[in-house]
């Protein structure tokens, strides 16, 4: 079961709930959340996944340290260890998260291959400007994930592993097909919008800011808090001393509100391309939802 929807729906507190009522163990399909240290601004609240004297066992937070990558690749191949684990466990594997790709990468079985880094490779890619690297990214695949193309450093990487991928067809990390019943949370936009600003200020009040100076103080480097966007690029910039409080605040609440139409953007496009999404009304009592969500998972 996967249990996925916008920024700031509520996705884990009712994870826990739907684990409770079906023995179930959680894997987060975050895409920052794996990262040791981004902890407010990832929103993990690893608080909520206890409740009363039960905590919820959770799998992929907290698996890398801030600065190194993770791919998609690496992704299923971690889900794959905890899902398995779960089963043998004799519990169920609840995914939940917001990171589309992630989610689609599991649901519809993609085959992908680690590809290295070839030095020799990006240096023949040097004299292309980022618009004609683009194009030629839309050669080898149809561009649903636009953050492919947001850096000169992504869209690289992406073009050496389709061109890894052609050279080495037989290299691909082998992902069953696994019958997923995929749970999608639905609020009303002005209600996503309302909390997207009441937790962005909670979170500002809680040490956000801290939070990422204290990554730059630990080493990680400054590029690579860009590239992870939303409340790690606008904090960053404004310890760099590129913007006032004020204006990093308004950007964020911006470009948070973007991220949130950005995700129901690509859950709209998995159904286009044939996963069926359940969508519930996230306004309903929690308990109550989860009840209901457990009954689709049990009829399924």
């Amino acid at each position: 079961m996967t249990i996925t929807g916008p920024t700031a729906c509520g996705k884990t507190a009712l994870a826990v709930q739907v684990a409770l009522l079906l023995d179930g163990e959680i894997i987060s399909a975050d895409s920052r959340q794996v990262f040791r240290g981004m902890d407010i601004g990832t929103g993990k609240d690893l608080d909520e996944y206890t409740v009363g004297n039960r905590t919820i066992p959770h799998h992929l937070i907290d698996i890398r340290d801030a600065g190194e990558e993770y791919s998609v690749y690496q992704f299923q191949g971690d889900f794959l260890a905890a899902y398995h684990q779960i089963i043998a466990d004799k519990h169920t594997p609840i995914v939940c998260g917001g990171t589309g790709l992630y989610i689609e990468s599991i649901v519809k079985g993609y085959q992908l291959a680690d590809a290295p880094v070839d030095a020799e490779y990006r240096r023949t890619l040097e004299p292309y400007s980022n618009e004609e690297l683009t194009a030629r990214l839309s050669s080898f695949i149809k561009l649903h994930n636009h953050t492919d193309t947001e850096t000169r450093e992504r869209l690289i990487r992406a073009l050496e592993i389709q061109e890894f991928q052609q050279k080495n067809p037989d290299a691909y990390q082998p992902m069953p097909q696994l019958r997923h019943l995929v749970i999608g949370l639905s609020l009303p936009r002005e209600i996503v919008v309302e909390r997207i600003g009441r937790r962005l200020q909670q979170r500002l009040e809680n040490g956000m800011i801290d939070e990422v100076e204290g990554l730059i103080n630990k080493g990680v480097p400054i590029e690579r808090l860009l590239r992870y966007g939303l409340e790690y690029k606008n904090i960053t910039r404004y310890l760099l001393g590129q913007c006032s409080y004020d204006e990093m605040r308004e950007q964020l609440y911006t470009d948070i509100r973007r991220f949130s139409k950005r995700q129901m953007t690509w859950f709209r496009h998995m159904e286009r391309r044939g996963t069926q999404i359940y969508w519930v009304d996230a306004m309903q009592p929690r308990q109550q939802l989860a009840q209901q969500i457990a009954k689709l998972f049990s009829n399924f």
